[in-house]
């Protein structure tokens, strides 16, 4: 990314976090909100956190089984890189999370970088599709929502991407990556043979979407690993009595993972709010009540997973040094 390109997307997202916690605050009346935040059962947190985690690990299961079985790396690895990411999603912009829990991994179980880096986009290509399945599998029990006709032209179009990566893959293997990554070995410290070995592995981190006998399981995962996110943030419902079922934590979910799309200030301050709002709307619920309930809920996705990734990075840290010093 070019020197001056990476300081515009920051600003950007964090203008971006700065309209959006307009949108979310605007209609509402601080009374009102405080209220609903005294008036909370936080003990409906514990569960919800309980849950939450079991997530996370169903989710560093599905990141394991998105490698090809010959260089599947082990779930310890895959856990703790995945955290770190977390970490850093939450804390720094531009998703950058995603770029170190690959260098985590690669040195947690010397797993290519490359081949990392390509399973952790078969993943997001997994996710969005398994967000947008089960939003159209609830759509008959969900009040009515303008945008799902834009969600299901959405799920279309990545099916067509995905049938023509598995295509292309399937028919000419390395070449169409070779081919466009050869320009790299011009590059300083780059020759030729390390491209195509970047090439080979980046192939092979794509197997979740050529290999049926991977694709399907992750895929069941990620479905899974969604819907205990969707029960996680329904417990959280209970806490604040809105008085829905399991479909209007299922549409948040959905919301705020498709809102987190567009690139934002760190932790999708603001997006994430909004989102929650937009999504509650269609049951009715006042923004005050939305908006004190996306807080705590946001607070539940910040918090636990700083506190968890820090210590996982402090143990990852002081090995590495251990190792250096060893060597």
């Amino acid at each position: 990314m070019r020197r001056g390109l990476r300081p515009a997307l920051v600003v950007a997202g964090f203008g971006v976090s700065a309209v959006f916690t307009y949108l979310a605050a605007r209609n509402v009346d601080l009374d009102a909100f405080w209220t609903a935040l005294r008036q909370s059962n936080a003990w409906w947190l514990l569960p919800a956190l309980a849950v939450l985690a079991l997530a996370v690990f169903v989710r560093a299961l599905r990141w394991r089984l998105v490698f090809p079985p010959r260089t599947r790396p082990p779930l310890p690895a895959t856990t703790r890189a995945l955290l770190v990411g977390y970490l850093f999603n939450n804390i720094l912009p531009l998703r950058a999370g995603e770029a170190l829990r690959v260098v985590v991994l690669h040195e947690e179980a010397g797993t290519s970088r490359a081949e990392a880096l390509a399973t952790a986009v078969s993943e997001r290509v997994y996710d969005v599709l398994a967000l947008l399945v089960l939003l159209l599998a609830a759509s008959p029990f969900l009040p009515d929502v303008t945008w799902l006709r834009r969600a299901a032209v959405l799920t279309v179009v990545l099916l067509v991407l995905l049938v023509v990566a598995f295509a292309v893959l399937l028919l000419y293997g390395e070449r169409p990556v070779r081919f466009l990554l050869r320009p790299a070995s011009r590059l300083p410290g780059l020759s030729e043979q390390r491209v195509d070995y970047a090439a080979a592995s980046i192939v092979r981190g794509f197997s979740a979407l050529r290999r049926p006998g991977i694709a399907v399981p992750a895929f069941a995962v990620t479905v899974a690993s969604w819907l205990l996110v969707a029960a996680s943030f329904w417990l959280v419902m209970q806490g604040f009595d809105l008085g829905v079922g399991f479909g209007a934590a299922l549409l948040v979910v959905v919301s705020i993972n498709l809102a987190m799309i567009v690139p934002s200030s760190p932790a999708a301050v603001g997006v994430f709010e909004a989102a929650t709002l937009v999504a509650l709307r269609a049951y009715g619920i006042e923004d005050s009540l939305a908006l004190a309930y996306a807080v705590v809920l946001h607070a539940l996705n910040f918090f636990p997973f700083v506190v968890v990734g820090l210590a996982v990075l402090y143990r990852h840290a002081a090995l590495r040094r251990k190792t250096r010093l060893v060597t």
